[in-house]
């Protein structure tokens, strides 16, 4: 635990949201279990493995002294949510959450729920992939009808930095209602009413529709690894990548995500090589510096892929 206690000790008070300590990289031996993200302004302290109550009461009185080094007058806000098979909970620790609880990174806006669930509405290893998304969007003239689709879009993080890049319109597709009205406000905190819709869908059942709307500039996939009665990436993601090559537009990209640490990168490659040879690799993106790991075939993995250009005569 040594070496969470010393980056509590140490750390800033970054005003975004973002990770500040990552045990399951491996790089703290010992430390595996842990992970500290803040969430301004509450930390958000997991564990994957049980905890006694003495480590917790240890934790909370770091928290505690650094927070009143940093920021003296204003309370210490934290959650405790642990992950152990058959020890889930999520715990209000000292302070409170506001609501709604919004974040911000880099200059956009979120809505998240600390409090509930194990995903908090915002992923913060995926911030890298944001950033490109961000840049390849605007890196197209303005007049151009830039088109995106979003599939499984979650509260639709990328719908919201790809509209401020210029996007024209963005389809985003989920099965979780819940997950895209978050999303929709989303949109709205940043001043979005239009250029976005939100298809509460199965997207093996909805392909004629999606299709229609196409051809799109950019395809982002970022499904989840395991997710019974949805989507199983050992089954399903060749059968998803299959439909790129008819749905991008003539040297459109494709954003293949995969944060599944027992599938490494080349079975990414293999099933794009397989199902869709006509696209290129273009690069890995690199995960933010916080989400580092000893063996970085086990973290997120994020390939850019781009679609043939037209022929010309």
């Amino acid at each position: 635990m040594q070496a969470l206690l010393h980056t509590i000790a140490t750390m800033e008070l970054p005003t975004d949201a973002q990770r500040l300590f990552h045990g399951r990289g491996g790089l703290h031996p010992g430390c595996e279990q842990w992970a500290l993200d803040l969430y301004p302004p509450v930390w958000v302290l997991t564990s994957f493995a049980p905890v006694d109550a003495a480590s917790l009461d240890t934790i909370g009185t770091a928290l505690a002294a650094r927070w009143a080094q940093l920021v003296p007058k204003q309370p210490l806000n934290w959650v405790f949510q642990c992950r152990a098979e058959g020890h889930a909970e999520t715990r209000l620790m000292a302070g409170a959450v506001p609501e709604p609880h919004v974040v911000s990174e880099d200059g956009t806006q979120y809505k998240v729920h600390v409090l509930r669930g194990q995903n908090h509405g915002l992923f913060l290893d995926m911030a890298e992939g944001r950033r490109w998304v961000r840049a390849h969007v605007a890196a197209h003239p303005k007049t151009y009808a830039f088109k995106v689709l979003n599939l499984f879009a979650y509260t639709c993080a990328f719908s919201v930095v790809a509209l401020q890049a210029g996007a024209k319109q963005v389809v985003n597709v989920d099965m979780g209602q819940g997950a895209l009205a978050i999303g929709q406000q989303n949109h709205r905190l940043n001043g979005f009413n239009t250029g976005a819709s939100f298809l509460a869908h199965d997207i093996f059942k909805t392909w004629g529709k999606i299709t229609r709307g196409g051809p799109y500039d950019l395809i982002v996939l970022d499904p989840p690894s395991y997710q019974k009665g949805s989507f199983v990436a050992t089954k399903d993601y060749a059968r998803l990548v299959r439909r790129l090559p008819e749905l991008l537009a003539p040297g459109g990209h494709a954003l293949v995500c995969l944060n599944a640490p027992e599938l490494d990168t080349t079975f990414l490659q293999t099933h794009m090589q397989e199902q869709a040879p006509e696209l290129t690799l273009v690069q890995r993106l690199p995960n933010p510096p916080a989400f580092a790991d000893v063996a970085p075939e086990r973290a997120l993995k994020v390939l850019v892929y781009r679609a043939p250009e037209l022929a010309t005569l």
